[in-house]
């Protein structure tokens, strides 16, 4: 039996029946040691249906009429596929509407970001809800959150900034990952160095300039991931902190 979400309208059930339906007990369990939800893991406490991502994206295609208010109940699933279904959908609903629309989504979003508690449901929501939002706005919200002593509040703060990164808006996104530098978790220097990487598709001497400037700080993690687009030579010399290649 699949723990239902209490009182849902008819749509939002049906949503929710069709990932039932999905379902594969073998996926799940390997989706759990996956996402790390075993006692003291990051994603502690999630459940997985085992439905794998294109069907989850096929299925949300599906309920695209879901409300917002629709959204806010289903992601109090227990259900990491059902969050991420719900979040697709909010994801094309700001992609798609006006201003007006788009507000009601990103505090929709930032109401619930609670249940936004992997890293799969942050990569495939920030950059594209919160992101875009602060993008010409106020982003008092993002330093906030990247000051939050819960990892996904600052993973969310990290993943904004690729929406950011895509205008050719640089100052911030580096200045938040120099005050991450010293972020405790894996996860957060794995996200700050990807989107280094981001960074530095669009622009090699800003990235060269922050690597080198923090480099004896970086998180080797950081580093590596920052420098993958490099050819093994370069890369090799960025390691040892050699940057006049």
């Amino acid at each position: 039996m699949f723990t239902e979400v209490p009182g849902l309208n008819p749509e939002a059930r049906a949503a929710e029946s069709a990932l039932f339906a999905l379902a594969d007990n073998g996926k799940a369990g390997t989706a759990a040691r996956y996402f790390q939800s075993g006692p003291g893991q990051y994603g502690e406490g999630d459940q997985f249906l085992g439905v794998r991502v294109p069907l989850v994206r096929e299925t949300a295609r599906q309920f695209n009429t879901l409300t917002l208010d629709d959204c806010a109940a289903l992601l109090q699933s227990p259900y990491n596929e059902l969050r991420l279904l719900t979040l697709d959908v909010m994801v094309r609903r700001f992609t798609k509407g006006k201003a007006d629309v788009q507000t009601a989504v990103y505090e929709c979003f930032l109401q619930h970001r609670d249940r936004v508690n992997n890293w799969n449901l942050v990569d495939s929501s920030a950059p594209c809800i919160s992101g875009p939002y602060w993008l010409k706005r106020d982003r008092s919200v993002l330093w906030q959150l990247a000051q939050s002593p819960v990892l996904w509040d600052r993973r969310i703060a990290v993943l904004s900034t690729f929406a950011f990164i895509r205008a050719g808006d640089f100052d911030d996104a580096l200045t938040l990952y120099a005050q991450l530098l010293t972020d405790p978790h894996d996860l957060m220097h794995k996200a700050c160095g990807w989107m280094l990487r981001e960074l530095g598709k669009r622009d090699e001497v800003r990235l060269l300039a922050f690597l080198q400037t923090h480099y004896a700080a970086l998180p080797r993690t950081t580093l590596r991931y920052a420098i993958e687009k490099f050819n093994a030579t370069t890369r090799q010399a960025l390691l040892q902190g050699r940057f006049s290649h």
